[in-house]
């Protein structure tokens, strides 16, 4: 294999300028989204960057070709399906040796899902909000969907009543209070501090990263985000909303869907997030509550789901 310092997105010969930034992208049978996101990459940065593929047990061989046909492409098994902090965890790891041996940018990285596309000059401004706040920990861009709204991708991390009451009734009442009040807040055109942001496309500082111990691996999928900007925000750092910068996120292959893995695991992590922050003897018939809720917003959703097949 070339060596890393010869391998960049731009052209650019990395040990002629800056070093690489490291953008991790966990894998699972990407299809054309991965090469999709490889083909929007260079516009996004003058920086050279350094992708690893962190597979988590790809299929369909699209993570293999991508390291194939781009020179500045890195296959990375994990070695099974291991959940998504766990693979960037995992991935960081793999790449640490390079990082103190300052091949790679040594301050900061980027995760990104597979299925997301970067408006020109999006990692850029990135990088120039980070720099801009020494404290900043974690930076996400502004993510449209295909519709051209704004996702709520900064918000504040909900407590355990409105967590509780925008589980149970979110789906039904859209306007409830509890929602409302966790939504809270998102207002997608400023640039602002957040409780949380989202994972699908984080600027995240090594040693931010490094205080915080890195993703919590009890989360397989949903929530680690969440944990992530939360832990961040207790230990002194900010988690930063950067609207300038733009990227573009299809969910559609997935939207609405019913799946009796990704609905049981995102309700075992809303939980585990909740129980984690209230484990009182006294907080006990609230936790009590929002398990039996959760069981009967899943049992709601398997009926759905069984009703659309």
């Amino acid at each position: 294999m070339v060596s890393i310092e010869k391998k960049t997105a731009n052209g650019a010969s990395a040990d002629a300028g800056a070093r690489p930034l490291a953008v991790i992208a966990v894998t699972y049978s990407p299809g054309r989204h991965l090469q999709e996101l490889l083909a929007s990459l260079p516009q996004s940065t003058d920086l050279p960057t350094w992708l690893v593929c962190a597979d988590n047990g790809s299929r369909d061989g699209a993570p293999e070709q991508a390291a194939r046909e781009h020179d500045n492409v890195e296959f990375f098994p994990t070695g099974g399906n291991i959940g998504y902090g766990a693979a960037i965890n995992a991935a960081v790891e793999h790449l640490r040796p390079r990082k103190n041996k300052g091949e790679i940018n040594q301050e900061y990285f980027l995760v990104v899902n597979p299925d997301v596309q970067f408006a020109p000059g999006s990692v850029d401004k990135l990088m120039q909000c980070a720099q801009s706040a020494p404290r900043a920990g974690a930076v996400g861009p502004r993510i449209e969907e295909a519709d051209g709204s704004a996702y709520p991708s900064a918000r504040q991390v909900p407590g355990l009543i409105n967590g509780m009451g925008h589980a149970l009734l979110g789906d039904v009442w859209p306007n409830n209070p509890f929602t409302a009040s966790y939504k809270k807040g998102a207002d997608m055109d400023t640039r602002r501090t957040a409780g949380w942001l989202s994972g699908a496309c984080l600027l995240v500082r090594w040693e931010a990263f490094d205080a915080i111990g890195g993703f919590d691996e009890r989360y397989f999928m949903y929530f680690e985000d969440i944990d992530f900007g939360d832990r961040l925000s207790r230990a002194g750092w900010d988690n930063l909303y950067c609207p300038s910068s733009v990227i573009f996120h299809d969910q559609g292959h997935v939207a609405g869907k019913y799946n009796r893995v990704t609905v049981p695991a995102h309700h075992e992590s809303a939980y585990r997030f909740q129980r984690d922050r209230h484990a009182k003897w006294w907080q006990a018939p609230l936790r009590g509550l929002l398990w039996a809720g959760l069981k009967a917003r899943g049992a709601v959703k398997r009926l759905e789901g069984s009703r659309n097949a």
